[in-house]
């Protein structure tokens, strides 16, 4: 019984194939789903000591079993829960915290901004990114000018007298 040299190539390209992984860093939206990450789940209801300690309700504003995630991951990290609570501010710990990172301005959509203008680059970047036979990715491809190249950078510091320290060699 002979094998034909054809099958031998295409099974060895099916068992190579099963090897590749997209990464991380596949930027491509993988349906039209609802980000599970948006969701929060709510408290578990309590019954209170007494009724009269109950706050008015208020429609539209938050309730007892709203979750705070930045609040409870301060607690989680040793700080104070109540310093993040919404509409209280900047605890006075952080004060100067914040007015250092400040002192130039503060933009209120710099996310916004930030995600156009990377959505922006990216399509500038990956005009024929639709014609690739092999999955890439993106986010390294677009932004492959702004890498930084450790060896180099080590190269630049050690010829401007700066003590580095040492380093593997280039590429390995």
């Amino acid at each position: 019984m002979r094998i034909h040299f054809g099958v031998i190539v295409l099974m060895g390209a099916l068992a190579v194939s099963a090897c590749g992984q997209k990464g991380l860093r596949d930027l491509r939206p993988s349906g039209t789903g609802p980000d599970e990450f948006l969701i929060l789940p709510s408290k578990p209801l309590e019954e209170p000591t007494t009724y009269d300690s109950l706050p008015a309700p208020t429609p539209g504003q938050a309730n007892l079993t709203d979750r705070n995630p930045k609040g409870e991951a301060v607690a989680a990290l040793g700080g104070r829960a109540s310093a993040l609570v919404p509409g209280e501010g900047v605890p006075a710990s952080d004060g100067a915290l914040v007015s250092a990172a400040s002192r130039y301005g503060v933009d209120p959509n710099v996310r916004t901004d930030l995600a156009a203008l990377d959505a922006k680059k990216r399509k500038r970047e990956n005009r024929t990114a639709r014609f690739k036979l092999f999955p890439v990715d993106r986010y390294q491809e677009a932004y492959k000018r702004e890498a930084i190249r450790p060896d180099e950078v080590n190269a630049l510091f050690r010829r401007s007298g700066f003590e580095t320290p040492s380093a593997p060699p280039p590429n390995q």
